[in-house]
């Protein structure tokens, strides 16, 4: 495929840096010279200096034949109208990055595309339903939904006092139906076998329904985690915006903001029941006076990684035992979790796996790039002409790296193993290591 990015900044680089890797062809547009200067010289990737908006800039990047438009600079504006003049120059698909919560709403989506537009993304919307998703269930660091809540899939740390631990997965007793998908352990990730096991303080990813979410916290060995009530955010961003309204009514928040303009527009725009207090989110002393001790799970928001890592470790240190942090620094991410500081939130993979979504021909939705893992989860629909259509799982050739999560099949949610049939309008929650969905989508179209 032939993809244009428009805009070197921090979502724009990772895209590329990531794509490329993939043999695409990828080009980057951007105004800023120096910005562009700091791609990796070593990657296949052309640049080009110009204004994302300029017909002539466009035609120089070849946009009649490009597959796929991607507008990811800090302007909203600039991003949807670089799309719409590519879409008009021959640009096949288009993504803009936007900032405003109206253009997503169901209503818009058919005005967008009859302009030229053929997704938007909200980066920062989706990485506050992340974290509400992880506030929502005390014991994990991520969870995703599938069929509407029909299947679920989770990652949760595993402590000294879990029954799961050391057992081969082959022997393990299934009291109710879930299935392991991958483990991250230290800097691997793994696509297990029968014969693999669990070890202490690895990730384990599991799927499952709802119904059975009691009987894993128990096995996960997290039956003592009490749920959420009183939350700390650091940081008054847009994040931390979008996560009090997406929270749960009966979640007392406060945010801590060192800004005194920002706190007088977070107070006009949280809802009532949220407390903006203006003061330093590193001043411990502080943080103890509105109950730190006593706060079930502590968020950092700010705009550096390092201030955000270090925020969660003085808050585990105080006794939190939840805390999540925005780490926009990949290199940093390992570091995160090396240090045990719970979940991470990264806006550059949120967005990759939103975008990875639309270079995919089969019918495909949900795609997410997991955090800590090296690796993808995706929901695909089986349409009557594909591949694996009316084959059992173990006889599909799925290669080696890839793991059927559940199936979702007439609004149910289905554990499968090797001998599960794949029907025809079946919804298929596919985990596989990173940089594979281009390759097995095949199987399912």
């Amino acid at each position: 495929m032939k993809i244009i990015i428009a805009g070197a900044g921090s979502v724009g680089t990772h895209l590329s840096t990531l794509l490329s890797k993939e043999q695409q062809e990828i080009i980057v547009i951007d105004n800023d010279e120096e910005r562009l200067s700091n791609i990796d010289p070593y990657l296949d990737i052309m640049t080009v200096q110009g204004a994302p908006t300029s017909i002539s800039t466009l035609k120089n990047a070849g946009i009649k034949d490009a597959d796929l438009f991607i507008g990811v600079t800090p302007d909203e504006s600039s991003n949807m109208t670089a799309c719409l003049i590519a879409k008009s120059l021959g640009a096949k698909k288009t993504i803009a990055r936007i900032d405003n919560y109206e253009y997503l709403l169901p209503k818009q989506k058919e005005f967008f595309l009859n302009l030229g537009i053929d997704s938007l993304i909200y980066p920062e919307m989706l990485a506050a339903k992340e974290i509400v998703s992880s506030l929502k269930i005390s014991w994990i660091r991520q969870s995703w939904e599938f069929g509407g809540g029909a299947l679920l899939l989770f990652g949760s740390k595993v402590r000294e006092n879990a029954p799961i631990l050391d057992i081969k997965l082959e022997e393990l007793k299934k009291e109710v139906p879930f299935h392991i998908v991958a483990i991250k352990r230290g800097n691997e990730t793994i696509i297990p076998r029968g014969y693999d096991c669990i070890k202490l303080y690895d990730i384990v990813y599991i799927t499952t329904t709802r119904e059975n979410m009691p009987y894993l916290k128990k096995l996960i060995g997290k039956e003592n985690y009490k749920p959420i009530e009183n939350v700390i955010i650091m940081g008054g961003s847009r994040i931390a915006m979008r996560t009090t309204q997406y929270a749960p009514e009966n979640m007392h928040m406060t945010i801590v903001e060192n800004n005194y303009d920002k706190c007088m527009w977070l107070n006009e725009h949280v809802n009532n029941n949220v407390l903006v207090i203006k003061g330093d989110g590193r001043d411990l002393d502080l943080l103890k006076s509105e109950g730190l001790k006593t706060t079930d799970a502590f968020i950092a928001l700010t705009g550096s990684s390092e201030t955000n890592i270090l925020a969660c470790l003085a808050a585990k240190k105080a006794g939190v035992r939840k805390t999540i942090a925005e780490v926009e620094n990949i290199d940093y991410i390992g570091m995160a979790e090396s240090l045990d500081i719970g979940s991470v939130i990264n806006k550059k993979k949120i967005t990759a796996g939103h975008i990875y979504q639309m270079m995919l021909k089969a019918d495909v939705s949900n795609v997410k790039s997991l955090t800590f893992a090296s690796a993808d989860v995706a929901e695909f629909t089986i349409t009557k002409k594909a591949k694996v259509c009316g084959q059992k799982i173990k006889d599909a050739g799925f290669p080696k790296g890839i793991n059927i999560g559940g199936i979702i099949r007439d609004g149910k949610g289905i554990i499968a193993d090797g001998n599960t049939v794949i029907q025809e309008n079946d919804h298929i929650v596919v985990f596989c290591t990173q940089m594979m969905l281009k390759k097995i989508e095949k199987f399912f179209r």
